[in-house]
């Protein structure tokens, strides 16, 4: 086989190779770019900056007052603020143990037409004093200190706890 077929030979090899590795990389690029849930708050809902009908993040506050679930179903809806703008949340599914009003929550979902989002998935707080990283920083942006809003927090908690006392059922939210 005289040398120049070979090194053509050659080039071809690497070529196709070269080809393969960015039809994978191309591949692997967008999978990940449709799995990405990208973190909103309220505000930034309300501005239009979140894509519709495409899964995202999104957190706040439990706005107190707000928790209406369906007494046949399990079915909830729900309000999240960031003391700026509010987001309606329907959500049905069993939500976490730790959600109540005055907390700090992450919903994971798609944003519809009319400006409220299905949620897929509902994620609560661990314990009294964490605050999921985004929703902080989402308060924080709107002018809320961490103090501001741990102190609402508790504020409301005593509240729902009185009113569970008071209906004598003896749970919350």
């Amino acid at each position: 086989m005289p040398v120049r077929a070979k090194r053509k030979q050659k080039l071809f090899v690497i070529l196709g190779l070269v080809s393969l590795a960015a039809i994978a990389v191309g591949l692997t690029l967008y999978a990940l770019r449709s799995n990405i849930n990208l973190f909103f708050s309220p505000v930034q809902i309300a501005a239009g900056d979140a894509p519709l009908e495409r899964q995202i993040r999104a957190g706040g506050m439990v706005k107190e007052g707000s928790v209406d679930r369906d007494k046949e179903s399990l079915e909830v809806t729900f309000t999240v603020t960031d003391y700026v703008d509010d987001l309606e949340v329907r959500y049905s599914g069993i939500l976490p143990d730790l959600f109540r009003e005055g907390q700090g929550v992450v919903v994971v979902g798609e944003l519809q037409q009319d400006g409220w989002l299905r949620a897929d998935q509902v994620l609560a707080r661990h314990d009294e004093n964490y605050m999921p990283p985004e929703v902080a920083q989402a308060l924080e942006e709107a002018g809320y200190s961490p103090e501001d809003y741990q102190a609402k927090a508790e504020e409301v908690g005593k509240k729902v706890e009185a009113q569970a006392e008071d209906s004598g059922d003896g749970r919350t939210n």
